[in-house]
């Protein structure tokens, strides 16, 4: 009967004990809550007051809240706590390690894991099966500018430094040329007017251009032709050298613009000869300097000629008025020339026209060619001088040189009648520019 009795004591004071461990473990527990509750809500005032604070930018709120946590990623991090109870290998090895100092945060899983274990009711491993965390990034926030920054100018400061002043004045002037030294086979007519014979010889040529355009109304063209050649003359006893080629030829033309091809033209024409010149086996004085001199001026328009793709190049002059005039130093010349006989000079005017093209038939081959005819309407002299290229490079080619010409105003001969003819073909040195 007594053992009944103790049996009952025993089991009343175990149910005392448990439930009073109980007791003191949810009142435990309940502290810790509300410890816990205040630290949230401490946080959340600290964070509340940081990004209240007008005088700091978002990037700043962003670093002091970085230094008071003791941590490199604000905010996001601080998930773990109202994520369900988790146990992360980090906090442990963060608390424990020697090289580690732990964070608030760690102090605090920490003290999960060691005081209610039981609430602990997954891993890290099982987190991530599920997605895991996300890691928390700083992002910077740029604020579009205000519209007084956009357009609100900003002062240059001057800079003083020497600055050299330069001038340009436009160049109108366009200068040209091309040469050529060759030899050569010659042929001249019996009745040549300059005399000549055919031969062998040695020919020099220069032309020289200086064109004035201002690109407006006004055109000034400037041509000089200067040839010389030489040869020698096994029939001839009396002299050593003989000329081929004598002339020298200045063509001057002032041309105010019409239309878009056609200039208002005043031209002026002059030539004559360098050396003297024989008939050969004779002291018969054939030709000379100023013997003869002709000038001629006139007055037309000028066409100019752009076709075939500019492969046919040059002008056309036509002058409805002409004066021309003729002199020899030497009045044995007078009647070879057309002059009366014991006279030096001949004025005449009539019509006039002068044709300078240029086509090049291909970049090896190119031909130019000078017609020129005036006329009294009692007399006429016509002249079309044609020199064919074959240009083997920059510096070697070959000419083909003719030359027919026709004037009433001197004697006629019998086999050619008022015709003269003359024609080389050389090959030699020539250079353009």
């Amino acid at each position: 009967m007594k053992f009944k009795y103790l049996l009952l004591l025993s089991l009343c004071l175990g149910v005392f004990t448990v439930s009073a461990q109980s007791s003191l473990g949810r009142g435990r527990q309940h502290v810790r809550l509300f410890q816990y509750e205040d630290s949230l809500n401490s946080f959340r005032r600290k964070l509340d007051s940081l990004l209240a604070d007008p005088t700091l930018s978002q990037v700043a709120k962003y670093q002091v809240l970085r230094e008071r946590m003791g941590d490199s990623k604000p905010g996001i991090e601080y998930n773990s706590l109202f994520l369900p109870p988790t146990f992360y290998k980090s906090v442990s090895h963060n608390n424990f390690s020697l090289d580690k100092t732990p964070t608030p945060l760690d102090k605090t899983m920490l003290g999960l894991y060691l005081t209610r274990p039981d609430l602990v009711v997954r891993t890290e491993a099982q987190l991530s099966d599920i997605g895991g965390t996300v890691d928390a990034e700083l992002i910077h926030i740029d604020h579009a500018p205000e519209i007084v920054d956009q357009v609100a100018p900003k002062a240059i400061e001057p800079v003083a430094a020497p600055v050299d002043v330069v001038i340009l004045k436009p160049n109108f002037w366009a200068f040209t040329g091309d040469h050529y030294l060759q030899f050569l086979q010659n042929y001249v007519s019996s009745n040549w007017y300059k005399g000549g014979e055919s031969n062998y010889s040695m020919v020099g040529s220069i032309t020289l251009n200086a064109d004035y355009n201002n690109k407006q109304k006004l055109k000034w063209d400037n041509r000089l032709e200067m040839k010389l050649g030489f040869q020698t003359s096994r029939e001839d006893t009396k002299h050593s050298f003989r000329t081929s080629e004598n002339l020298l030829r200045l063509t001057s033309k002032l041309g105010l613009q019409a239309s878009k091809k056609w200039y208002y033209t005043a031209q002026v024409m002059g030539y004559t000869q360098f050396v003297r010149q024989w008939k050969s086996n004779s002291d018969e004085l054939t030709t000379e300097f100023m013997g003869p001199f002709v000038m001629n001026i006139s007055l037309g328009m000028d066409y100019n000629v752009m076709w075939l793709k500019k492969r046919l190049t040059g002008t056309a002059h036509l002058a409805p008025l002409a004066y021309n005039f003729k002199y020899v130093h030497r009045s044995i010349l007078a009647v070879r020339y057309g002059i009366e006989e014991n006279k030096h000079q001949l004025h005449d005017f009539g019509s006039q026209f002068t044709i300078d093209l240029n086509w090049k038939f291909s970049d090896n081959i190119s031909w130019k060619t000078r017609f020129y005819g005036y006329t009294t309407y009692e007399r006429a002299e016509l002249e079309w001088e044609n020199t064919f290229t074959f240009q083997f490079n920059k510096w070697i080619s070959t000419k083909l040189f003719v030359y027919p010409r026709f004037d009433d105003g001197v004697a006629r001969i019998d086999n050619h009648g008022y015709w003269q003819l003359k024609e080389y073909m050389s090959i030699g040195f020539s250079y353009s520019f």
